[in-house]
């Protein structure tokens, strides 16, 4: 009897671990939730808002403020976890993007509301890079797959039912439960993650010096880079003194930022994060990912209710199944790259991709739905080989100390990617639309004309070309991601045994 106590307890003790891992990886989809909804869940409740607090002119700041915070609070975060530990900051992080969200249901007016938008959006950029780095922590390499698609399956359930949950309920209750109900979803993640999430203590946490200095440079020049790139275009011209001037000055406190990071005895940026292959060229790669994602997920429906001719939530249908293939995709790709490698993998997944997107342009006018559905099914599959992959493998080259860091780079480069191509691919849409009309309208005037049966043939014609031009666009990017990985990623990523 007394050989078979260790073993009982050991057993007891391994039982105890699984469920204790559960708690906190149930907590973890809960905030991957939080953040995923809060993306998307204000867009069909914005008229509902306008009218009741006004501010029409400025409500893509509740959008725009939102995805600032979350971006250039990234890598804070990602610093300070490696620092003191991942439950402190995904705690604190909780904590505000509820308070956030309970500003945001009192807001008053406009301005008010914005402003609690950027609180939750402060909160919301430690949720998502911290949920990201601890999946990596629970989990050894033979298992980080799982944890990873069923993250990827919760982002992309709440993305594309975000829209049709802030419709209902500022339809049927108030557009002010949109934001309350985060409230009892984030409490559950809180509590289960106090009660169950139990890290060794950090030897000189307690001593270490925060670099407050480069996360007010990161911050001030992250801020000011993609208030020009989210505006650009559209509350001003490219060229216009605005413009110009927020430009400039972001290239002024990028400077500032490598000059004070440069000092600090442990900066918020640090320079390994460029300077080893692996991590640079993962960085660069999924900034083309995020890049070329605006293509289908910001002009798709656009392209399905004018030139398809189908109604919005049939069109939301034609966007929505590449997160059916996406996750499933992902969930697999480990029996590819422990045989092919991580590289290998990811370069087969963006290679396919990039042969998708091309495709795009060459399906028949007008055509059918089913058409651009089952290129929108294969093109998530192909990035679901490409994405997973890639954070799976870069993780998996760092320790604990660096995980945080690193996720959050890889994050920050793929949101700064979004921004980008949003602005970007904008610009080439209204491009070709001016060329074809003459001169006249943009995207959004041009949808509405549709919308109100004032527009002719020609011009769904018009709405055509300008999306086929960003599809060759986002092919662009992919061939990009492609080559980089090639050339700059080693073909063994350097792991390290757990």
């Amino acid at each position: 009897m007394g050989s078979t106590t260790p073993a009982i307890r050991d057993g007891a003790g391994r039982r105890q671990d699984t469920r204790r891992r559960g708690a906190v990886v149930a907590a973890l989809m809960l905030a991957m939730a939080l953040a995923a909804l809060d993306s998307t869940v204000v867009s069909t409740a914005v008229p509902q808002i306008v009218g009741d607090l006004g501010g029409f002119s400025v409500f893509s700041w509740l959008f725009s403020g939102y995805l600032l915070a979350v971006t250039v609070t990234l890598p804070v975060y990602g610093k300070l976890s490696d620092t003191f530990g991942r439950k402190p900051v995904l705690v604190v992080g909780a904590a505000v993007f509820l308070l956030g969200s309970l500003l945001c249901a009192a807001a008053w007016n406009m301005g008010a509301l914005i402003a609690f938008r950027i609180v939750q959006g402060l909160g919301g950029g430690a949720l998502q890079g911290t949920v990201q780095t601890l999946a990596a922590d629970l989990y050894p390499l033979a298992e980080r797959p799982k944890i990873q698609s069923k993250l990827s399956t919760v982002w992309a359930v709440s993305a594309v039912a975000g829209p049709g949950l802030g419709g209902v309920l500022a339809t049927y209750a108030d557009w002010r439960w949109i934001f309350l109900v985060n409230l009892p979803i984030g409490a559950a993640a809180l509590w289960l993650i106090v009660r169950h999430l139990h890290e060794p203590e950090r030897e000189g946490a307690r001593r270490a010096r925060v670099d407050w200095a480069g996360a007010l440079a990161v911050f001030a020049c992250g801020g000011v880079l993609l208030t020009a790139l989210v505006q650009g275009g559209v509350a001003w011209p490219w060229l216009s003194a605005p413009s110009l001037a927020l430009f400039g000055t972001g290239l002024l406190l990028a400077v500032v930022v490598v000059w004070v990071e440069r000092r600090a005895a442990e900066p918020i940026i640090p320079g390994w994060v460029w300077r080893r292959r692996t991590i640079a060229a993962v960085n660069l790669a999924l900034g083309a990912l995020g890049l070329l994602m605006v293509a289908p997920s910001v002009f798709l429906p656009t392209y399905a209710q004018s030139v398809l001719g189908l109604a919005p939530v049939a069109a939301g249908f034609v966007l929505s199944v590449w997160t059916l293939s996406w996750p499933v995709s992902a969930a697999l790709s480990q029996h590819v790259y422990r045989r092919i490698g991580f590289r290998d993998t990811a370069l087969l997944g963006i290679g396919l991709a990039a042969l998708i997107l091309f495709a795009f342009p060459f399906l028949p006018y007008p055509g059918s739905w089913w058409q651009p559905t089952l290129l929108m099914l294969l093109l998530g599959g192909a990035l679901g080989l490409f994405q997973l992959p890639l954070i799976v493998g870069v993780q998996s080259t760092v320790g604990w100390s660096e995980r945080g860091t690193t996720t959050a780079s890889v994050l920050f480069c793929r949101q700064t990617g979004q921004t980008l191509g949003a602005s970007l691919f904008g610009a080439v849409a209204n491009g070709v639309l001016a060329a074809r009309l003459g001169g006249a309208g943009d995207l959004d005037s041009v949808t509405r004309a549709l919308d109100a049966g004032t527009a002719p043939e020609a011009t769904r014609r018009a709405i055509a070309g300008a999306v086929h031009a960003v599809y060759l666009g986002a092919a662009g990017a992919a061939a990009v991601a492609f080559v980089v990985l090639l050339l700059v990623a080693p073909r063994r990523f350097p792991v390290l045994q757990d």
